[in-house]
């Protein structure tokens, strides 16, 4: 069984992963390919709703001009689920359209919309599900030792991903990718 989503693709340049720093034991960092910004996740729909929700989607922007920000661990302070960074540069623009194509993307794929607002975050590392706190201390510590505030990033292209059929280098598929062209 595969999850399906819809994201922001991200270009990892020159910054990624050569200027980031292994993680520590117990973190998978994210496969340069598998860098995105989710826009909506749709979950176990199988090929032909999660198909549907690509078609509806219309994206309201042209290409992002955005800067990375500081990284924040995402989910439940105790027990988060990823280390990403978020945008300071791009980030209205991005939050902006995301809540605008959401409710259409969840409709055609039968799902309900995520509900909170939302958070252009760029996911880089996981910790594994079963990591200890002194575990997920130290990947606190390692995403402070990152300094990439400002890097600039073009946001130029949205993607249909599934998971990898192996999950051993990349986590995801890019099945379907169109330019950012607005409107």
């Amino acid at each position: 069984m595969s999850n399906w989503f819809i994201g922001v693709v991200v270009d990892p340049g020159g910054w990624y992963p050569d200027r980031v720093p292994a993680p520590p034991e117990g973190f998978k960092a994210f496969h340069p390919d598998d860098l995105h910004l989710t826009v909506a996740f749709l979950g176990n729909v199988g090929a032909e709703r999660a198909d549907a929700a690509w078609r509806a989607l219309r994206w309201p922007t042209g290409p992002v001009e955005a800067e990375l920000a500081d990284i924040e661990a995402m989910g439940s302070p105790r027990r988060y689920s990823a280390l990403s960074f978020l945008l300071d540069k791009g980030r209205l623009e991005i939050e902006g359209a995301i809540g605008l194509v959401r409710a259409d993307v969840g409709a055609a794929a039968e799902v309900e919309p995520d509900q909170r607002p939302p958070k252009a975050h760029l996911t880089i590392a996981r910790p594994s599900r079963n990591a200890s706190p002194a575990v997920r201390n130290k990947g606190l510590a390692w995403a402070k030792t990152i300094e990439l505030r400002g890097t600039p990033i073009l946001l130029r292209e949205v993607a249909l991903y599934t998971w990898s059929e192996d999950r051993t280098k990349t986590l995801f598929r890019k099945v379907d990718v169109r330019s950012m062209t607005g409107g």
